[in-house]
């Protein structure tokens, strides 16, 4: 026993030792550092997603309103809406019926009638919009017990005058804390698998590729180390010690360091961007005992990427290294094709279930493909190999004879490029598939800004009405929209009813005019684009039905007056509007803001991609500069530098630029007509391919200057 545990004491120290004295030492560290705080960093942010998920709904939950019948009601509750910019805003009106009424959770007090309690985010968000005083008279803010997120924008509005008896909108409320998962932000929450899909597809994915390079930078001395060991009679878990104790320390601080922004983040509530949202710091102080243990997780499967990428044969045939510098897997290559299995089968698996088993797929497809890559140009390698020695080319011959016996050089180069070329074309995918219909509202927007606003009433009383048009800014048309659906074989239709005066001004015809107005309005073309059939009609009245059938247009002469009309319809007695531009429905839908959160999640993958491109390129750099430097005196020349370099890292990475562009053009395609949304921007898609096949060249350029400024100063050693 106790010998065992000197043995196990001393193969540490070597491995500690050697990761100090190993060529490409520091670059190694760094890179296994930046491997571990990137997974660390994945699997934290897993732990803070799932607590985040519980926080929202405790806190939903601590406000909900448990409804009740009226003799046991103690206040009248009615749920609305509104918006700020393109944000949805939750707006509650409540109606105390007695002096000891229950509050919902984050409200101290009981504001009084008229008054309205706003979230933080809300007040700082509305501030230019008139938001402090368009529900009411502003009596305070909401605490964060009451807010599913500190980000949320809710308002308490307690109404002045006593809701109608026979109103079925207002409900009646016994107390507050349970079933909450209906007010605020909660009826648009996703399950917590979509967020974690989307982080493990674009940000864990680019952290495992990292830890991968990272492992088997200066590989060469580790596998000849690994080889030494076994014909020592080393087994299997002496090499790990020693592969552990070299990677153990980098490893080991980068989870440390992936640690500070998860405390901070427990410590501070932290700002999303571009998302805007607050993450929440007492939903991620309340995990820190998961977090903990998510880290020394990550910690230990970063170690065992180590271990696992330096394998040696088992057949007791050979001491040389079985490893990714050698051969090819074939059980990489059929994790490759199970991944496009999985992409090509997942249209015919259950609705629910197609984009989890499309994002797998994808996910096993990307990790691997630069294994088939790595085949393609490793039987290249032996083809230009065999080319040069019959044409008597040098930089040929040799070029193909290290592609072909180096072919993990190849994977480890061009994983960063694979990897970061589906992240660029999935972003633009996501983005096109989430804002068609918000890209069209945008240009609503554009050409006519927010002069014409709909105000879906649910009902309004013709006192109301005359009170709204009396407070509209000046100039403003107020207008009756109403939608007819006769049912087959008749198409559905909508009319617009208003004074003749307003319709003349819209530059429509009102019954009984002899001369037709010389075009319309922008304000017209752009309701019939969003109306589809629509019929103008005069109307000498403008009032609702209390049906809910009918809703308002309001014209205003010019841009900005949102905010007025607003305050105008939600400061009416029982206020029963729902007040947004022409498409402002599309400007604040929640898909839309999921293009932010893959946007997020993606340029953070991308930056672990570019750390993983720049190790693996430094590491060829100084694996290729040792290598090609006695070829000077051997050939005479220099351009054989140049010329090896070409053939081995520019060619089979421009190979990898093209299949991978192919791959992507398929992959992307097939995605549009799976979810039968969005499109590819083929510029996009190029302009990604033209990005790697620079780098390609510029790797090949670099690797033909730093052999030939090692080969300046080169002496013969006895290695």
């Amino acid at each position: 026993m106790r010998t065992s545990t000197r043995a196990t004491g001393t193969l540490m120290r070597i491995g500690l030792a050697a990761g100090r004295s190993t060529p490409g030492d520091r670059l190694r560290w760094w890179g296994l550092f930046s491997a571990a705080f990137a997974v660390a960093f994945v699997a934290l942010a897993t732990v803070a997603t799932f607590a985040t998920f519980d926080g929202r709904e405790s806190r939903a939950d601590a406000r909900g309103a448990v409804i009740t019948d009226s003799k046991h009601a103690e206040l009248l509750y009615r749920e609305g809406a509104d918006s700020v910019g393109s944000r949805p805003v939750s707006v509650i009106f409540l109606h105390p019926l007695t002096q000891k009424a229950p509050l919902p959770a984050g409200v101290t007090r009981w504001p009084k009638p008229g008054e309205v309690l706003l979230s933080p985010e809300l007040l700082r968000a509305g501030g230019s919009e008139g938001v402090r005083s368009r529900y009411g008279s502003f009596a305070g803010t909401i605490t964060t017990d009451g807010l599913v997120t500190p980000s949320e924008r809710i308002a308490y509005v307690r109404v002045a005058d006593t809701p109608p008896k026979d109103d079925d909108r207002w409900m009646p409320v016994a107390a507050f804390g349970a079933g909450g998962g209906a007010t605020g932000e909660m009826p648009d929450q996703p399950s917590v698998t979509s967020p974690l899909l989307a982080l493990w597809s674009l940000t864990g994915l680019p952290a495992l590729a990292l830890t991968v390079v990272a492992a088997r930078v200066g590989s060469r001395s580790r596998d000849r180390r690994s080889s030494l060991l076994q014909a020592l009679g080393g087994t299997w878990r002496h090499r790990m010690i020693v592969n552990v104790g070299e990677a153990a320390l980098p490893a080991a601080l980068g989870t440390l360091a992936a640690l500070v922004p998860y405390a901070v983040a427990a410590l501070w509530d932290i700002r999303l961007g571009p998302t805007g949202y607050i993450l929440d710091h007492r939903d991620v102080l309340a995990a820190w005992p998961t977090a903990v243990g998510a880290a020394f997780v990550s910690l230990l499967a970063v170690l065992s990427i180590v271990v696992a990428t330096h394998r040696v044969h088992r057949d007791g045939r050979s001491t040389r290294p079985s490893s990714f510098t050698s051969r090819v897997p074939a059980w990489r290559l059929a994790l490759c094709g199970v991944g496009i299995a999985l992409v090509l089968t997942s249209q015919y698996a259950p609705q629910k279930a197609q984009l989890a088993v499309f994002t797998c797929g994808t996910v096993v497809m990307w990790a691997f493909l630069s294994s088939v890559v790595a085949l393609v140009t490793r039987h290249l390698g032996s083809w230009l190999a065999e080319n040069g020695r019959r044409k008597g080319h040098a930089g040929r011959l040799i070029g193909g004879r290290w592609t072909h016996t180096h072919p993990g050089v190849i994977v480890r180069l061009a994983l960063a490029m694979v990897i970061g070329i589906g992240i660029v074309a999935q972003m633009q995918v996501w983005t096109s598939r989430l804002g068609v219909r918000s890209q069209v509202a945008a240009d609503t927007h554009h050409r006519i800004k927010d002069t014409v606003i709909q105000l879906t009433t649910g009902g309004m009383t013709k006192a109301q009405t005359d009170q709204f048009r009396s407070s509209l800014p000046a100039g403003s048309l107020l207008l009756v929209r109403a939608f007819h659906d006769p049912g087959p074989p008749k198409d559905p239709w909508v009319t617009i009813a208003g004074s003749c005066r307003d319709l003349r001004t819209l530059h429509v015809a009102c019954p009984g005019d002899t001369k037709t107005p010389a075009g319309t309005s922008p304000q017209v073309q752009e309701m019939r684009r969003w109306y589809g059939d629509v019929k103008f009609a005069q109307t000498d009245q403008v009032a609702v039905k209390p049906d809910g059938t009918q809703s308002l247009v309001v014209v205003t002469p010019e841009p900005g007056h949102l905010a007025a009309v607003k305050k105008a319809a939600y400061t009416l007695p029982n206020p029963s509007v729902q007040v947004e531009t022409l498409g402002g429905n599309w400007l604040g839908s929640s898909r839309v803001h999921l293009a932010n959160w893959i946007q997020l999640f993606g340029v953070t993958g991308i930056l672990f991609i570019l750390v993983a491109g720049a190790v693996s390129a430094a590491a060829e750099f100084v694996r290729i500069r040792h290598a090609l430097a006695p070829l000077s005196v051997l050939t005479g020349h220099r351009r054989v530098f140049r010329s090896v370099s070409s053939w081995h890292l520019t060619v089979p990475l421009l190979i990898a630029t093209v299949l991978t562009g192919a791959v992507t053009a398929w992959h992307s395609v097939f995605f549009i007509s799976l979810v039968q949304e969005g499109s590819v921007s083929w510029t996009v898609l190029a302009a990604g391919i033209t990005t790697c096949a620079v780098v390609s060249l510029t790797v090949g350029f670099l690797g033909a200057r730093a052999a030939a400024r090692e080969a300046d100063q080169w002496k013969p050693v006895a290695d």
